[in-house]
């Protein structure tokens, strides 16, 4: 594709994968599947060394950072949104964020440069987990009757509006939800991939033409660089607060 005579390359080949093991089968092996496998490989081995018998009272290395992704994830989510009976829910959350984060951040890693969330079919597939979780939740701590009261006849809503607000609980509650959940990390991951790649093209078009200009999309190239690190930890962390939000909100008809 040629933007303002730059060879930039086509949107689909930034984000399709040719099959590298089983191709032409249903269990084709790519890019993406394999950066979801090291985040579910890497989110496990973290927690299988830090949880081991042996392992030392003062947290350090890989401990450390389980410990402190365990403590952020309780203090800064589950307690906040749900409460002290979210603790159940603990390990779920925090796999889920360490999966996500690591599914991430390797936008950002040499020789990899792809977020493996820019493609649609784990968010949505998380997403669907998420929406039958906090159901189930809800259906358990309310019973069916009364979880289906609380989500589609809000307390303290004057009873003139429920002629209103009821289509409108119907539909956020059980059909937008999960689709905005994934459409939320999706598009953020996509946005930041074609704006790392639009920078990298342009510097080495300018490097080739004159080095000099190169200069301020490569500080650009970098600067950016930088904010999809933050992105990739802050789209991890929202994806699993709105999670906690709704699993409390299933067991607390009043949140």
């Amino acid at each position: 594709m040629n933007v303002l005579a730059l060879d930039f390359p086509p949107v689909s080949h930034l984000f399709e994968w040719p099959a590298l093991l089983f191709d032409g089968t249903a269990y084709a092996v790519n890019k993406t599947v394999l950066i979801y496998l090291a985040a579910v490989v890497i989110t496990a081995a973290i927690f299988l060394v830090a949880g081991r018998k042996n392992a030392p009272l003062v947290p350090a290395g890989v401990q450390h950072v389980a410990e402190s992704g365990v403590t952020f994830v309780e203090e800064s989510i589950v307690m906040e949104t749900i409460g002290p009976e979210g603790r159940k829910f603990m390990p779920f959350l925090t796999t889920m964020f360490f999966f996500i984060l690591f599914s991430n951040i390797t936008e950002v890693i040499p020789g990899i440069q792809f977020p493996a969330n820019s493609r649609m079919a784990v968010p949505i597939t998380l997403a669907i987990v998420v929406w039958c979780i906090y159901n189930v939740v809800g259906v358990r701590s309310q019973g069916l009757g009364g979880y289906l009261k609380n989500s589609l006849f809000p307390p303290g809503v004057p009873v003139a509006l429920y002629l209103i607000v009821t289509p409108i609980e119907l539909v956020s509650t059980f059909v937008v939800r999960p689709f905005s959940l994934a459409i939320r990390l999706w598009a953020n991951m996509v946005a930041g991939h074609l704006l790392l790649v639009t920078f990298a093209v342009l510097t080495t078009a300018l490097w080739g033409a004159f080095p000099p200009t190169a200069i301020a999309p490569f500080g650009m190239l970098v600067l950016m660089t930088g904010f999809e690190i933050l992105v990739s930890v802050l789209q991890a962390f929202i994806f699993t607060i709105l999670t906690a939000v709704y699993i409390g909100g299933s067991m607390h008809p009043a949140h």
